[in-house]
């Protein structure tokens, strides 16, 4: 099977939900790396809160210009949103996923599980970001490219 087959198929919201699988596992399966972190609860839910605030901000943006927020379908995109927090990262949706996920692993304690993070990162750029990149440089065309030089892929 051919890696560019996984290109924009399954929904950031299903891989978001896998990694948060694995990292419960990971974490019950290496239970002796796991330690009591401070504040660990408070902590969690800040990074829960900042999660939904970038991402819902992401999507209330995307909403606001009439343009799709289904991250499969980037070529669907009528208009380029550079404005609200696209202004600091080209990715609020992703990094709010990242937040939570982040928010998940403080939760349980364990150091091992920020590998699952990791993961996610590491798939997300591969099989999402960077075609959702392409598509919308063929869609925008220099707009996009200096749009992608003036403001970062995350944060």
């Amino acid at each position: 099977m051919r890696l560019k087959a996984l290109e924009l198929r399954i929904p950031p919201a299903v891989v978001a939900l896998i990694a948060a699988i694995g990292i419960w596992w990971l974490a019950g399966w290496a239970s002796s790396l796991s330690s009591d972190i401070p504040f660990r609860k408070p902590l969690a839910a800040l990074l829960i809160a900042a999660g939904f605030v970038a991402g819902f901000a992401g999507i209330f943006t995307f909403r606001v210009a009439h343009t799709t927020v289904d991250p499969r379908h980037p070529g669907a995109a009528r208009v380029l949103v550079t404005g609200g927090i696209y202004r600091y990262t080209r990715n609020p949706m992703y990094v709010g996923i990242v937040l939570v996920l982040l928010a998940w692993v403080v939760f349980l304690g364990n150091i091992l599980s920020l590998l699952m993070v990791a993961l996610f990162v590491v798939y997300l750029n591969r099989f999402q970001i960077i075609p959702e990149e392409r598509a919308l440089a063929e869609n925008f065309g220099e707009q996009f490219l200096q749009y992608q030089k003036r403001v970062r892929r995350w944060i």
